[in-house]
């Protein structure tokens, strides 16, 4: 079984529409919307869950929408008990920010992108997808990678779309800037970050 397909039947087993494959998720095809319940041949049985099975299933929605590891995760709730802190470090990631940005289609594909060397921080190439970006940071894409196949129809998405209000787009240039923290929205997720909290308080 391939990666994503192990993911997408977790998300099924969660319940949720996590994003994993961008616009796929808005459409019919969106694997939560042909098989809305738990794979298995018992999915679609009502399950009891308990408080403990709710807080883990917050945490495994939490580690698929950022890509995090059961180690990073770890270090960030034992080190941080402010849900609003621990949001505006996760939204500051610059795989979030690059796909926030609309210059990648889903998280993954941006973890992607940034693995693969062809965005850059400030002028530099940066492959961290977990570096903090800072205010007055410049996210864009490498002038190299430009002219490659998965950037053709970025100049058409980008058209009709527009960051949040903490971002700042060149949408001509494929470049953006963080001008402030983040939050100038209120935060939607398909998530209750309190229960995450509660999950590494124990």
């Amino acid at each position: 079984m391939s990666r994503i397909k192990a993911i997408e039947k977790k998300e099924r087993a969660l319940g949720v529409k996590l994003f994993l494959k961008a616009e796929r998720c808005n459409s019919p095809k969106c694997v939560t919307v042909r098989h809305p319940y738990r794979p298995g041949v018992h999915g679609q049985k009502r399950h009891t869950v308990s408080e403990y099975g709710k807080q883990w299933r917050e945490k495994q929605k939490i580690q698929i929408v950022y890509g995090l590891t059961n180690r990073q995760m770890q270090n960030l709730f034992k080190k941080m008990r402010d849900p609003n802190k621990i949001i505006k470090v996760l939204e500051s990631r610059l795989d979030r920010v690059v796909h926030l940005l609309g210059l990648a289609a889903s998280p993954r594909i941006a973890r992607q992108l940034i693995s693969h060397g062809h965005t850059t921080v400030n002028g530099r190439k940066m492959t961290v997808p977990s570096y903090y970006v800072r205010i007055g940071d410049a996210i864009g894409i490498r002038s190299k990678s430009r002219q490659l196949e998965i950037f053709e129809d970025l100049p058409v998405r980008l058209k009709q779309y527009e960051p949040p209000s903490w971002l700042k787009l060149d949408k001509e240039k494929f470049e953006g800037q963080c001008v402030a923290e983040p939050g100038g929205e209120r935060f939607i997720f398909p998530f209750d970050i309190n229960l995450v909290v509660q999950f590494y308080s124990r």
